[in-house]
């Protein structure tokens, strides 16, 4: 092999190529500058962007800014599973060409050395099936630094905690970790929580990791599709319960989602579901303070979405 041939399998070796996928419905601006984060990286190796368009724009008409290195490449395409997220990133899964996927909301941005970091992860952990990473949350002018806790990810942890740094716009993942364990679920409604899903079935299999740099900027302006749509959030998280038992081990993350849910119904104004959700929360675990919150959305006293939108100026949520 020549010089110029070793040179080149060595740094296709630390800087194997990355596939990443952005799935879309109706933003436009905001596209545009989740795609310049991808092409504003300082990683050398390949990375092949694939935005899916989760509605029926034009292409043409989105303005989507173009590769600025010869080693990135775009591809704009539909859709081809169920309509929503999950569906979307499905696609992008499908037409992934390598080991190594990266996701970004439409909304967010990655930070310049992302890839960088993650990359130089997985490659120095073998055994890890993710990677997420420190993450900034950006509302309006307010700038909160959200700090890995941890560098190990177990199914424990999760069921403990959502661990909020383990944001789609912030996991590399192994392709084939994902494709093995089926992907988003298309079935969750309205595709609420189908990345903590996700996460969940991947710890049944192996470990996640966390690096301590901050890869990338999460917007919360109340843009959210989810944001204040409480049935559905209801109704997700009622099936993620269901469809993970390993929940009985971890009762105070178990009490955390059903204050999440009695939350939701609260502010969907079913009370009687909610009281219902609340007595499991409590009765799981006395400090869950989703409790408190739905108790004051009942009695009149905030609103529910006064209450998100003040947990989201501090770079929390429900």
């Amino acid at each position: 092999m020549s010089e110029a041939g070793v040179h080149g399998a060595g740094r296709a070796e630390r800087h194997p190529a990355v596939s990443v996928t952005i799935a879309t419905h109706g933003r436009t601006e905001t596209l545009q500058r989740a795609v310049m984060s991808v092409w504003e990286q300082t990683y050398e190796g390949p990375v092949d962007l694939v935005v899916v368009l989760d509605d029926d724009r034009d292409p043409a008409s989105l303005g989507l800014p173009q590769p600025l290195r010869p080693h990135q490449s775009l591809r704009v395409v539909r859709n081809t599973r169920r309509p929503g997220v999950a569906g979307a990133r499905n696609s992008g899964l499908a037409l992934a060409e390598h080991e190594l996927l990266a996701t970004c909301d439409d909304d967010d941005a990655w930070l310049p050395g992302r890839l960088d970091a993650q990359v130089r992860e997985l490659l120095a952990e073998p055994d890890l099936l993710a990677v997420g990473g420190s993450v900034r949350i950006v509302r309006g002018d307010v700038h909160v630094v959200r700090r890995a806790p941890r560098h190990r990810v177990h199914l424990q942890d999760l069921l403990d905690d959502r661990v909020m740094e383990l944001h789609p716009s912030a996991l590399l993942y192994r392709r084939r970790a994902v494709a093995v364990v089926g992907g988003w679920d298309e079935e969750l409604p309205g595709g609420y929580a189908e990345d903590y899903e996700l996460l969940l079935r991947l710890a049944r299999a192996g470990t996640i990791g966390l690096v301590d740099d901050v890869v990338a900027d999460i917007h919360w302006n109340g843009g959210s599709y989810f944001f204040s749509r409480w049935q559905m959030v209801a109704g997700a998280l009622s099936a993620l319960l269901a469809a993970f038992p390993e929940f009985a081990a971890s009762p105070s993350g178990r009490a955390r989602i059903s204050g999440q849910i009695a939350f939701a119904h609260a502010a969907a104004g079913e009370r009687r579901e909610a009281r219902t959700w609340m007595r499991r929360a409590w009765t799981d675990n006395r400090r869950e303070p989703r409790v408190v919150l739905t108790a004051l959305v009942l009695s009149r006293i905030v609103s529910a979405t006064r209450i998100q939108s003040a947990l989201h100026a501090r770079g929390r949520g429900i």
